[in-house]
Order: C-alpha cells, then structure tokens, then sequence
C-alpha cells in the first residue's frame, strides 16, 4: 500500500476532504449572499436619491415654511407653548433639510482619513489576489478584495479591520504545513464566513425594513397599477407649499399690522 493511500486513511486527511468542501460551499454562500446585498444596496441608493429630488426637497421647503410662520406666530402671540411650537419646527425643518440635502453631500469627492488609508493598505497587503497560494484561495482573495474596496469606499473602518483580525487569526499561531495545521485554518475560515453570512442577512433585513424599503415597494405597487407614487407625493407636496406660503403672507401681514 502506497503512502498516499495511507495519507487519504488517516482520520486528519478525511476530515480534511469534509472542511475543504464545506469551506468551498459556504463561501459560493457567501459570494451569492453579499452579491445580493450588493444589489439591494444599489436599488435602494438609486430610489432614495430619486426620491430626495423629487419629493425630500418639497418636504424640506414645507418645513421650513411652517418653521417661519411658527416663528412669526411667536410674535403675534408672544406665549410659551408658541415659542415651543417654532422650536420644533425648526429642528423638524432642519432634520428635513440635512436628510434631503445629504445627497449632494455625499457625491462630494471623497476623502478618507489617514488612519483609514493605512487600515486598507494593511488589508491589501495580506489578501490582495496577487499573494494567493492556488486557484481557490485568489477566488477567495478576490472576494475579499472586493469587500474591501467597497468597505473602504463606504468609509467602514469596522468592516476593514474585522477582514485584517480574519487574516491574523487564520494565520497566527497555527505551527506547521500538515493536515492538522490547515484543517485548524480551513476551521477558523469556516467559522468567519459563517459570521460574515449572518451578519449579511441582519443588515438585508434591517435594510427591508427601512423607511425607504418600505416606500419602494409602494412605488413597486404604484407602478404595477400604472401610477407614479413619488410625482403623486410631490403634487400633494406642492399643494401644501402653496398653501403655506399663503398662510406665511397671512400672519405676516398681522405682525405688520400690529406695528
């Protein structure tokens, strides 16, 4: 019986085979999971963006009129409960404009901190496809190179130095190149992607819960009835804008009035 042959019986060889395939397995898991996510991120972004220009920003318009006639009314009235009023509607106005206005905050230009330069550069260093060993482990890398971009993108210092803890404790402290030692490392991947995969799912659901999910799937509704929700809620808006400013002009003229 040849040496090979008594490797392949070894109980380490044959646990090995298992965890090899179960790594392979729940790693095509998580590729299909975070791809999913991926494309739930950039649904959601596209929506949220269209719905800040065309319905946020008369929102952000409403509030802020009905901040300016709170804050007259408080002339009028000069009373507690008036001053109270004009205080909420301000911080509501501006809530509403820094949620609306955020977009054009956000296309700015990015510029990532130094600490955050150096994280990514240590990441890159350690699983770039580049160091890859074989085949699998630069799929493997390229994944996680991704990931790492889109992290670093996002400005996700926690997800960059969670995949830089990954890569330390796989490798750390793991002495020798036999069976024993890589089914140890196979374990310890195992074990990171089935964290990464549910913590994909929490955050795939946090995000379906959202407001702006929510609203989505409204729109969705919307469309399939052969209506526009967003251009239906910026009408409703509009009608509301106008009939502030007209109550803006009112009790402006009683505050002149009483001059």
């Amino acid at each position: 019986m040849s040496a090979e042959i008594i490797l392949q019986q070894t109980p380490d060889h044959v646990a090995l085979l298992g965890q090899r395939e179960q790594l392979a397995s729940v790693r095509n898991t998580l590729a299909e999971r975070e791809s999913e996510l991926a494309q739930l991120r950039a649904q959601l972004k596209t929506f949220e963006g269209r719905y800040f220009r065309q319905v946020g920003v008369l929102y952000a318009e409403l509030d802020d009129l009905e901040a300016r006639i709170a804050e007259i009314e408080v002339v009028l009235y000069d009373s507690e409960s008036a001053r109270t009023r004009a205080e909420e509607a301000r911080r509501q106005a501006q809530e509403t404009h820094a949620a609306a206005f955020s977009e054009a905050r956000d296309a700015e230009e990015f510029d990532p901190p130094p600490s955050l330069k150096t994280l990514f550069r240590d990441v890159a260093k350690r699983i770039h496809p580049d160091f890859a060993r074989d085949d699998a482990e630069q799929k493997h890398f390229t994944l996680l190179m991704a990931r790492a971009n889109q992290a670093y993108s996002r400005g996700d210092t926690e997800a960059l130095q969670r995949l830089l803890d990954d890569h330390r404790e796989i490798n750390a402290s793991i002495a020798g190149e036999g069976p024993a030692a890589e089914l140890l490392r196979i374990t310890r991947q195992i074990r990171h992607a089935q964290r990464d995969i549910a913590n994909l799912d929490a955050e795939r659901h946090t995000l379906l819960d959202s407001e702006i999910a929510q609203l989505h799937l409204d729109a969705d509704a919307a469309a399939r009835e052969h209506r526009d929700l967003l251009t239906e809620l910026a009408a409703s808006l509009a009608d509301q804008i106008a009939d502030a400013k007209y109550r803006l002009a009112f009790v402006d003229r009683q505050v002149k009035a009483q001059r």
